[in-house]
């Protein structure tokens, strides 16, 4: 890339930090950041608008360094190469065919061995991602799943490949590992007990939000639920839903009380990437209800704390 515009004044992720130095080739891409604008069927009322949530994310990211004071005074761009390889074209009348484009795009991200990111847009977006990669790859995912919901139903408003639905299709798909699922953060009543039972039945894991909380110890907790997502598998998947957060922490997400803190997600995405992962998502911010867009400038502490992770399984591979 050779500007640090996506389009019109929407900047790269981080305002394209590494463009200061030169033009960042895709093959020279440590991380790869892209955008999936789409948005399925709407399974409640208003709460509407997060294909919009790569341009927003982007939008509130030119504000921040890759300095991490906390961690060890970590500066991640010293140590990554972060490419933002753009958005996926979506077409919003069709989701059988934006399907394919993700899970097409998807596949040639991973091609590049580097570590991608994707902003959502809605939880749909995971099952093509990870699809993806397995085509791209033949090997075995296991997915740690940081959610309030299960996002497990057969279909979410009569749509098979809705928000509610990407964990019921990856539960049918060759190449994921249903007992390497963790169900991570789960909460609340919107949640159905066919949900629960699903995961119970096909053999996934479920740590609730309380669970979490109560731990004796976080980082043990976290180690037992990569130990599950990654036994008999080849490599593990992260996806984050932005309502994992209790809502005080996450203004543009349903109003879910109970989730967890800011520290807690933020610990349990850097340890979870210090073990290792192939990939993420973040997803389901919904920035016209986000004042302040307070949600969306989170987004890129969240995914700055998974690089800073990565950077750690990096060296210890090395």
């Amino acid at each position: 890339m050779s500007t640090n515009m996506i389009y019109g004044n929407t900047p790269c992720f981080l305002n394209g930090v590494n463009l200061v130095e030169s033009p960042i080739k895709e093959k020279d891409m440590d991380v790869i950041i892209y955008g999936v604008p789409w948005e399925g069927a709407v399974t409640w009322g208003d709460y509407t608008g997060c294909e919009l949530g790569p341009k927003v994310m982007r939008l509130c990211s030119a504000r921040y360094s890759t300095y991490l004071p906390e961690l060890d005074h970590i500066h991640i761009s010293e140590h990554l190469r972060i490419g933002d390889k753009g958005d996926i074209a979506v077409i919003p009348a069709d989701p059988i065919v934006t399907k394919e484009k993700i899970m097409n795009f998807s596949k040639e991200t991973w091609k590049t061995g580097a570590f991608p990111i994707a902003l959502g847009g809605d939880h749909g977006i995971t099952y093509p991602i990870i699809e993806g990669y397995i085509k791209s790859s033949g090997k075995k995912v296991g997915i740690i799943h940081l959610d309030a919901h299960y996002d497990n139903n057969l279909h979410s408003v009569g749509d098979p490949y809705g928000r509610g639905s990407p964990f019921a299709r990856l539960y049918e798909t060759d190449g994921v590992r249903n007992e390497s699922i963790v169900h991570m953060g789960i909460h609340g009543p919107r949640n159905k007990p066919e949900n629960g039972r699903l995961a119970k039945d096909v053999g996934a894991t479920t740590i609730t939000s309380n669970q979490i909380r109560e731990a004796n110890d976080l980082k043990s907790l976290i180690r037992k639920a990569y130990e599950i997502a990654s036994n008999q598998t080849d490599v593990v998947y992260l996806s984050i839903c932005s309502d994992v957060l209790d809502h005080a922490f996450n203004p543009g997400g349903p109003a879910d009380g109970n989730g967890l803190t800011s520290y807690e997600l933020l610990s349990i995405v850097y340890e979870i990437c210090k073990l290792g992962v192939i990939g993420m998502d973040f997803v389901e911010v919904y920035p016209q209800q986000d004042e302040n867009d307070f949600s969306s400038h989170f987004a890129t502490t969240i995914l700055l704390y998974a690089m800073a992770g990565h950077i750690h399984f990096k060296n210890k591979n090395i």
